[in-house]
């Protein structure tokens, strides 16, 4: 009986000390919130360069892979892998011996049957005389001239086999088709080749000029294909991480179609490369302009909010509270973006600190532009009237 009758009134006690903590560490009553810290940016009414910009895969202007259209031995390679080649350059040589052997035999075989044509022409024309004085008859006259006719088609068939051994004793050399950069040798020198093998000997790219190939949304189709046919359409590349600037290239192949997949259809420009700074392969960022818009109103791109109703942003009253705006935001340009509806050229917008703020909050602007609100007073120039 005694612990209880102590225990209430330490529970009183402890309950008193406990309201009287909590609500000194609240706000006091009627209490106004600090303001909060934000950036803002004006909104700028200027001619915007309307750009797509996406990423890009670099493709070699062009490739062929080497096969040998004749088999046989691979006696010679004059190349080495990565060279630099021009057309007709030397890269192969395959033993020629069976095939000049083969031409040799198909020659003869067309001096004998060459002969032997020359002596039936003849007695084609002997026979003639004589069939008409009946000297032979008809039957051995067309007899002769029917050997001669067959004599002409072999000899016609012989001129074709010494053509077909002529072009294969010339490819036992090979030569390059094309200006470009050899890769990695596939068959070394001393091995035997098969006539269109399924392994090339080497693959050739041509860097110089080059490729870069992307794809744009459909519904930019429209405005491309009429700057296009009006003229070149620059197409600007960067590499990610060079500190070099960006490379100008010219649109050159618009796909036939839109893929139906994606919703995109596919784009190409074409860059000299005389200094081979794109390489087949690489992942490039490009920039297409394919408008400008002028008067367009524009605000840093970090202004623009999205919630459940749509796109939206933060405008700063005069007297330092905002308001939500939604805006219908067109594209982007840069690191702004165009605000088709919502706005008025020199409103100010936050561009940091959105995240704490609530319609009609009170802010601290902390990098005020001159004449936005929360700026401070522009002082008069040195020996101007106050």
């Amino acid at each position: 009986m005694r612990r209880t009758s102590l225990a209430v009134p330490f529970l009183a006690l402890l309950a008193a000390l406990l309201g009287t903590g909590c609500q000194g560490s609240g706000p006091a009553a009627g209490g106004r919130q600090d303001p909060v810290p934000v950036t803002v940016a004006k909104v700028v009414q200027k001619e915007v360069p309307i750009e797509i910009h996406q990423i890009a895969t670099v493709e070699a202007y062009s490739t062929v892979a080497i096969k040998a259209r004749i088999g046989g031995t691979l006696i010679g390679v004059y190349f080495k892998e990565g060279q630099e080649v021009k057309t007709g350059d030397l890269l192969f040589r395959i033993d020629p011996r069976p095939y000049e052997a083969a031409l040799k035999s198909a020659q003869a075989q067309l001096a004998r049957d060459t002969v032997q044509l020359r002596t039936a022409r003849q007695d084609v024309e002997r026979y003639s005389d004589l069939v008409k004085k009946d000297y032979v008859t008809q039957e051995e006259y067309d007899r002769i001239r029917t050997t001669a006719d067959s004599l002409e088609a072999t000899v016609r068939a012989d001129q074709a086999a010494v053509e077909n051994a002529t072009l294969n004793l010339e490819y036992c050399t090979i030569r390059s088709p094309i200006d470009g950069r050899t890769g990695q040798l596939m068959v070394h020198q001393g091995n035997l080749v098969k006539e269109n093998g399924d392994t090339p000997l080497v693959v050739i790219n041509q860097i110089s000029p080059i490729y870069v190939a992307f794809s744009v949304p459909e519904q930019n189709l429209a405005e491309i294909k009429k700057r296009y046919a009006a003229g070149r359409l620059e197409v600007e590349a960067s590499l990610p991480g060079s500190a070099g600037g960006p490379i100008t290239g010219w649109l050159s192949f618009l796909d036939n179609a839109v893929d139906s997949t994606t919703g995109t259809v596919r784009l190409k420009a074409t860059y000299p490369n005389r200094d081979h700074v794109l390489w087949p392969g690489q992942f490039v960022n490009v920039s297409l302009r394919v408008s400008t818009r002028p008067d367009a109103l524009v605000v840093p791109t970090q202004a623009v909010q999205t919630g459940q109703q749509g796109s939206y942003v933060y405008v700063v009253r005069p007297d330092l509270s905002v308001e939500s705006r939604p805006v219908v935001v067109g594209p982007a340009a840069g690191t702004e973006t165009v605000v088709d509806k919502g706005l008025q050229a020199g409103e100010t917008v936050v561009t940091d600190g959105q995240l704490r703020l609530v319609p009609g909050a009170k802010v601290e602007v902390k990098n005020a532009p001159p004449g936005a609100p929360g700026a401070p007073p522009e002082r008069p120039a040195a020996g101007a009237p106050s």
